[in-house]
């Protein structure tokens, strides 16, 4: 099994920190929003997870 190449973890990490971050300030200007979003954070960060491991394994 071939693994991906180092820069394209570190371009995933990048990519899920950014949006991690984006949904944090979102929350934090949006008091309503964030209060909606508050207990499903974790699922949207599961689902940007998983999108980003199907989008890998149709890169192979």
């Amino acid at each position: 099994m071939d693994l991906p190449d180092i820069d394209t973890l570190l371009q995933l990490l990048l990519v899920l920190l950014v949006v991690w971050v984006g949904l944090a300030i979102v929350e934090e200007i949006l008091g309503l929003l964030g209060w909606l979003l508050g207990p499903l954070q974790p699922l949207v960060g599961l689902a940007v997870l998983a999108l980003a491991v199907l989008w890998l394994y149709k890169q192979r």
